[in-house]
């Protein structure tokens, strides 16, 4: 089973920056993503950001220009550089992993890692 754990959330001034982290161990078959979500307080958990084996990335409209994933296929590991913040970016941030077992594509979820801008 994988083991996902984020690191690097925190409270910010609105204009500030983060940088969350996120390292997959334990039993990991191929990686096809990795990726970041979000969820705000009373709303549903929503796509922040992903990146492809291949390094193909994908953003939500509200944080492109702003954030820029990165990830490292070798170490398992995928990052976040979040800047610009806004009070909007507040929320649990999850780490996400997709992988190839056989024939089936199966998600993973980290534990979450809370993010506060205040304004």
């Amino acid at each position: 089973q994988v083991h996902l754990v984020e690191s690097g959330g925190g409270l910010v001034q609105a204009g500030g920056s983060l940088r969350l982290s996120c390292s997959a161990s334990g039993r990991i078959f191929r990686i096809n993503a990795m990726g970041w979500y979000r969820q705000a307080p009373g709303k549903q958990r929503d796509l922040v950001a992903t990146i492809t084996s291949g390094g193909s990335t994908d953003y939500a409209d509200s944080v492109k220009g702003r954030f820029t994933i990165s990830g490292d296929n070798a170490k398992n590991t995928v990052s976040l550089q979040m800047n610009s913040l806004k009070p909007d970016d507040t929320g649990i941030y999850y780490c996400y992993v997709n992988q190839q077992i056989g024939g089936l594509r199966a998600g993973s979820w980290g534990q979450g890692t809370q993010v506060t801008v205040s304004s």
